[in-house]
């Protein structure tokens, strides 16, 4: 049974669902600056505790050309499907730390790929009022249907339908190494965001490169604050 605060979450989310667009909102030639962002989290005595990351990478030259980071207080507990209401504070207070204004923004998660549609990804697009794609390490089963893996190519995809529609893509970027999983987050169709995704994978990691980096950053941040309790 769903509590009080869940079932104004699904309200939230429901409302928001109906604003989704899956088509781009942009020419691919307006892209110059993408965000990448993840959080990480701990505990300080009683208390949860998270560092958002946001990394913002130059799409022409593929350098990171920014970094913010900001630690806080999580007061929101972890709930399967809505893990957005839990990060956006903090999301959205890092982004006011940017110096530049990214046009795309990928998120360390879902989008699309979500019980209602609206994993962080897409969420987020709706307080950023920027297009979004999710980029997700695992696989979040949904209605109980699996993915089918992808062929061992870079570059090879398969499609995650549910109720025969698309919600994302298990995307090979590496040969031998496990599928990452793209979705729309907002204002994006499936072929872009599997484009650009594609664009910004290196020798380094199956993660796109400001996705990755800003991973990275989250795991730094917390080893070390993580060693004074």
């Amino acid at each position: 049974m769903k509590s009080k605060i869940m079932e104004v979450f699904d309200g939230i989310q429901s409302d928001l669902s109906h604003k989704i667009r899956l088509k781009n909102s942009f020419a691919r030639e307006d892209i110059r600056l993408i965000a990448g962002v993840d959080l990480a989290y701990w505990e300080e005595g009683e208390a949860t505790v998270a560092c958002c990351c946001i990394c913002v990478l130059d799409f022409s030259t593929k350098k990171i050309i920014e970094i913010k980071s900001l630690i806080d207080e999580v007061n929101v507990a972890y709930m399967p499907g809505y893990l957005s209401f839990r990060e956006l504070p903090l999301i959205m207070q890092t982004f006011k730390k940017l110096s530049n204004d990214p046009d795309l923004v990928m998120f360390d998660g879902n989008g699309y790929l979500h019980p209602r549609n609206m994993g962080i990804a897409t969420h987020a697009s709706f307080h950023l009022n920027k297009s979004t794609i999710g980029i997700a390490k695992s696989y979040l089963k949904i209605n109980s249907v699996d993915f089918i893996m992808p062929s061992n190519n870079v570059g090879a995809f398969t499609d995650i339908v549910i109720n025969r529609i698309v919600y994302g893509r298990a995307l090979r970027t590496h040969k031998n190494v496990k599928p990452i999983f793209v979705s729309c987050g907002n204002w994006i169709d499936i072929d872009t965001a599997t484009e650009i995704t594609l664009e910004l994978i290196n020798n380094e990691s199956r993660l796109p490169i400001p996705v990755r980096q800003a991973d990275l950053e989250t795991k730094k941040i917390k080893r070390r604050k993580s060693l004074l309790f």
